[in-house]
């Protein structure tokens, strides 16, 4: 299978938003919500101080360009009150009055800036990945694409086979529903397309505005921690056939594992006022069983030499920190400790999606502290729910 993995780029979504400001607005916004009393505690418990957002926080929360009296309009409202009694003079004040209350924001409100931010981010970071791994755009024969929560058609592919400009020839890929796993799915899928040509040179992004399931007027736990957990991120790398002198690491093998009957666990559903992500609390309990499915075939792999083999690092995305803690509990006792260092890391600034492995992955080669021939095993699990991991070699 061995495929060759340039440096990634990652572009941190600019706009820091603290967590403080996050409790701050939604403590405002719901006083009386069953778990206002608990929101310092709750908050405190991700871990996460702050985030970085392609739009700042007053943009997600501003109300929409219209007023309270979109919905209905203004002559239904007329006509109503007309019918119930209301004197002309007493109509007018009313209408008046409920024109000045503003409206959520629309969908297209909500979205439409995301995604020119998204197609931005994703341009930046597709020309870093490009520049790490001494290529042009010309030299891309295949674009892999993921972008979950801003759905558009045509896609980032078609926006980015524009805008870097790629050749006319190059084969897109776009897979906007990877989600949280585009980030292994993705590699999984570039290194069978250079197995099949080791000429082939694939260009993987990724560029996710979580922020945008950030809803103001819901009110449940749910939401709170959604509101907490997401941050802002595009990522790109190239992946290719053959050794390069940028290469930073070989994948020789890819894992896929999917749970039937989970698929409610975690989803996301487009409302009236937005996109929403709606999480269960069984959810890490049916992602522990990934894990577990993945260790399970790491030993399968390595049976030959089931003493002596271990990773060196674990670049993993779960999603959370008990899937981190579970992980660290099942591994062998003979394993090193701190494998998933990297990990934690970048979970300290929020959840980032399918962008989070190759996060992950860009701090373990920042920090100069991989060796030639270090084994890395990637791991993300996803709404589904499924799972992708692979595992290389340090170059």
């Amino acid at each position: 299978m061995a495929a060759y993995l340039c440096p990634p780029a990652v572009i941190h979504g600019e706009h820091a938003v603290k967590t403080s400001q996050i409790v701050a607005e939604v403590s405002d916004r719901h006083a009386h919500a069953a778990w206002a009393p608990r929101i310092d505690g709750i908050a405190a418990s991700t871990g996460i101080e702050t985030r970085g957002w392609m739009l700042p926080l007053e943009t997600t929360v501003a109300p929409g360009n219209d007023s309270g009296l979109r919905t209905i309009g203004v002559e239904p409202a007329q006509q109503a009150l007309t019918r119930d009694g209301f004197t002309q003079q007493d109509v007018d004040r009313v209408v008046a009055a409920l024109e000045t209350i503003p409206a959520p924001q629309t969908v297209q409100e909500r979205t439409a800036p995301a995604w020119e931010a998204v197609q931005s981010y994703g341009e930046r970071a597709a020309r870093g990945a490009l520049q790490s791994a001494g290529l042009d755009a010309s030299d891309v024969d295949c674009l892999i694409t993921s972008h979950s929560t801003t759905p558009a058609l045509p896609g980032l592919d078609i926006a980015l086979a524009n805008k870097l400009p790629l050749r006319n020839d190059v084969m897109l890929l776009p897979a906007t529903q990877w989600a949280c796993i585009a980030g292994t799915r993705s590699l999984a899928l570039a290194a069978d397309l250079v197995a099949a040509d080791p000429d082939r040179v694939v260009l993987v992004v990724i560029a996710e505005a979580l922020s945008t399931t950030y809803q103001p007027a819901d009110d449940t736990l749910e939401s709170l921690i959604v509101r907490l957990l997401f941050a802002d991120t595009a990522v790109a790398a190239v992946v290719t056939g053959r050794p390069r002198l940028e290469s930073i690491l070989r994948l020789d093998a890819a894992w896929h594992h999917t749970l039937p009957g989970t698929q409610d666990l975690h989803r996301l559903e487009t409302r009236a006022d937005g996109t929403h992500f709606v999480m269960d609390r069984r959810g890490p309990r049916a992602v522990q069983e990934t894990v577990t499915a993945m260790w399970d075939w790491l030993r399968v792999r390595h049976q030959d030499s089931p003493g002596s083999w271990h990773p060196d690092v674990l670049l993993a995305h779960p999603g959370g920190t008990r899937v981190l803690e579970y992980m660290e509990q099942t591994m062998p006792e003979t394993w090193p400790g701190g494998l998933l260092d990297y990990s934690r890391d970048s979970y300290t600034s929020g959840n980032r999606g399918g962008a989070a492995v190759f996060d992950i992955l860009r701090r373990a080669h920042d920090a100069g502290q991989q060796k030639p021939g270090n084994r890395a095993v990637l791991y993300a699990a996803a709404p589904g729910l499924t799972a992708t991991a692979l595992e290389g070699e340090w170059l």
